[in-house]
Parts: C-alpha cells; sequence; structure tokens
C-alpha cells in the first residue's frame, strides 16, 4: 500500500503529512505558502526514500492552494 499525502488547510495555515498505515512519516506546516509547503514536503520524502504516494486532499476542491501544493510536490520529484 502506498503512503498518502493528506492535506488539511485553516484560514492561515497549510498542513501537509505523508502517512502510512496511521502512522505520520513526514509533516509540513506552512503560513499561507502553499508552494513552499509543496516543496518541503517533496524534499522530506525523498530523503526518506518515498518517491510514490496518494494525494488524500481530504475533500477540498482541487484548486488555488490545494492545487498549488500539488503542483510544487511533483516538481519536487513526488509521484502521484
Amino acid at each position: 500500500m502506498k503512503p498518502r499525502l493528506a492535506v488539511f488547510r485553516s484560514n492561515k495555515f497549510l498542513y501537509a503529512q505523508i502517512i502510512d498505515g496511521g502512522k505520520t512519516l513526514v509533516s509540513v506546516n506552512k503560513q499561507s505558502d502553499p508552494v513552499a509547503a509543496g516543496q518541503e514536503i517533496a524534499k522530506k520524502a525523498l530523503e526518506r526514500k518515498i518517491t510514490t504516494v496518494v494525494f488524500d486532499r481530504a475533500g477540498y476542491r482541487y484548486h488555488g492552494n490545494i492545487k498549488k501544493l500539488a503542483d510544487a510536490a511533483r516538481a519536487g520529484g513526488l509521484k502521484f
């Protein structure tokens, strides 16, 4: 089973975690900068030799900050 990249957003912050079987492997939180969060989560994941994930957007539309985070993570080397 592939780990999942779970995303949560609040009014100020954007949280991204890579979770495998209920255990958090990598996490990032950024204040209103989804591109930096996507790049950082990709960098940390690749350091732990995680290359492929399933994108869990938690019901949020694939638009705006969620899309920017996903695009930055893909550009950083993660495969969804």
